[in-house]
């Protein structure tokens, strides 16, 4: 009866120990989710805030059509990456996003009368806002990640994790060219 009774209490703990780290590991993944969720909103922002930029600085612009043209091409492959749940084609459309803004932001200092005008100021200061929000976001994301990740990696917690199915999941991660400054001299000479 004794044997019973600690068998069932052994039984018990395991039961009550694996819950727990089930539960653990679905906090981790939804933490991911969210955080990922969060990164869009401000993309989604930006993403409004673009087109406005652009068309501020089209008028001043005439003969920088192909700057335009490439923030414009990397917002829309943003967008798509996004929509898609991609994240390392995120990374990459995010990357080039950034440096055809940076580019689109040095060619306006050519522009004396543009960097003058209220609205070109006002989306660039925004813009650059949702920037460093999206920075932010960005390494929260990634620290959600890499607790999801050591935990689904870790004993005993990778046996809990691989009989329910759950999946590392992907850094957002730019390469370094991505992340580079954007040389300023070099968008003058073209």
């Amino acid at each position: 009866m004794f044997a019973n009774l600690l068998l069932f209490a052994l039984l018990a703990a395991l039961t009550t120990y694996l819950v727990g780290i089930h539960n653990g590991l679905v906090r981790l993944r939804e933490a991911v989710r969210a955080a990922l969720s969060n990164i869009g909103v401000v993309l989604k922002q930006r993403h409004d805030e673009i087109p406005k930029l652009v068309e501020a600085c089209r008028q001043y612009m005439l003969h920088e059509a192909s700057t335009l043209e490439r923030v414009m091409a990397a917002r829309g492959a943003v967008a798509r990456a996004q929509g898609n749940g991609n994240v390392p084609a995120l990374g990459a459309a995010e990357g080039q996003l950034r440096m055809g803004l940076g580019q689109l932001f040095a060619l306006a200092e050519a522009y004396p009368s543009l960097k003058a005008d209220v609205s070109f100021a006002q989306l660039s200061a925004r813009i650059s806002a949702l920037e460093d929000q999206i920075a932010d976001r960005r390494e929260l994301y990634n620290d959600s990640v890499n607790l999801n990740n050591i935990r689904i990696d870790s004993v005993p917690d990778t046996f809990v994790a691989r009989a329910f199915g759950f999946q590392r999941a992907q850094m957002l991660e730019f390469t370094a060219s991505e992340t580079a400054d954007v040389d300023v001299r070099q968008l003058f000479r073209s």
